[in-house]
């Protein structure tokens, strides 16, 4: 009888802190431009031109993030942000996804203000794909579907062969419709991140932000992911967060961020000849390897 309380109360315990998750995200408001009905506007097509207007945001107040950030980004080109830790990278990916307002100044996709945007419309062309890859108990084709549920089968199978992953796919007894587990965990790091590039490429999002997306790669699969990376970023315009700076050299561009501003920018080729910040982080990653 002791030991089956004990198990019961610690289901319990478990059960209280799951129920206050769910009560607090049922207390959450709506996001502002969420509802068609408040009259903001409804994006067509975009063709993913971002441009950030001296942005500044802070979570806390007197406590800034990002002080009087200015880019602009043209449909297609992929930046890369670099940058040590708590240097406002993921804070610039967070305001393009519109996951907070700037405090001050203005972001603008092909011209129409963030701000005033439906949110359905907007995301609706955005992808993210994370370090931490959200894959659900389900079969593949589920998991692939979650980024365009009307998609046919045969346009699921085609991004999995752009993505690089479907001759594994295929390797499997069931083949697409082979069960995984809750987050992925019969998967490798490799094959996880292979299937979220494979859902990103199957959305065709316009504009794409990659957030550490490549840093737990096996080596079995790291060139498998190259080559997926390379279909994925092609004709949208993309954001790449890396500490793995051999991720970002081919970049479009790439952006130092320190304290909350930018302080360098340029090619690879042009950074490293600047001799600057960015010069120095790739030489100490390049002595370690």
């Amino acid at each position: 009888p002791i030991s089956t309380f004990s198990r019961v109360w610690s289901q319990v315990l478990s059960a209280m802190a799951s129920a206050e998750r769910v009560f607090t995200v049922l207390d959450l408001k709506p996001e502002t431009g969420s509802s068609a009905q408040e009259g903001y506007i409804e994006l067509p097509r975009l063709e993913g031109e971002v441009v950030f207007e001296n942005v500044s945001f802070a979570y806390k107040p007197g406590e800034q993030v990002l002080s009087g950030i200015s880019f602009k980004v043209s449909p297609g080109e992929t930046i890369a942000l670099v940058g040590p830790t708590g240097a406002g990278k993921t804070t610039i990916i967070n305001l393009l996804a519109r996951f907070y307002q700037p405090s001050s100044g203005k972001i603008t996709v092909d011209g129409y203000d963030l701000a005033e945007v439906s949110l359905p419309s907007y995301r609706s062309q955005l992808g993210i794909v994370l370090q931490d890859t959200l894959i659900f108990s389900g079969t593949i084709k589920d998991n692939l579907l979650f980024g365009k549920p009307d998609a046919t089968m045969d346009e699921v199978v085609r991004a999995a062969k752009a993505a690089c992953i479907h001759d594994f796919i295929e390797s499997l007894p069931k083949g697409y419709d082979s069960e995984v587990t809750e987050r992925g965990t019969n998967l490798s790091a490799g094959q996880r991140q292979l299937l979220a590039f494979a859902r990103a490429i199957l959305a065709d999002p316009r504009i794409l932000i990659l957030d550490e997306a490549t840093s737990s790669v096996d080596p079995e699969t790291e060139q498998l992911i190259q080559q997926a990376l390379k279909t994925l970023l092609k004709g949208r315009t993309s954001f790449i967060i890396a500490h793995r700076l051999s991720t970002v050299r081919s970049a479009d561009r790439i952006m130092v961020i320190e304290d909350g501003q930018i302080t360098e920018s340029g090619t690879h080729d042009e950074l490293v000849a600047l001799g600057g910040r960015y010069a120095n982080l790739y030489q100490a990653q390049f002595r370690r390897a």
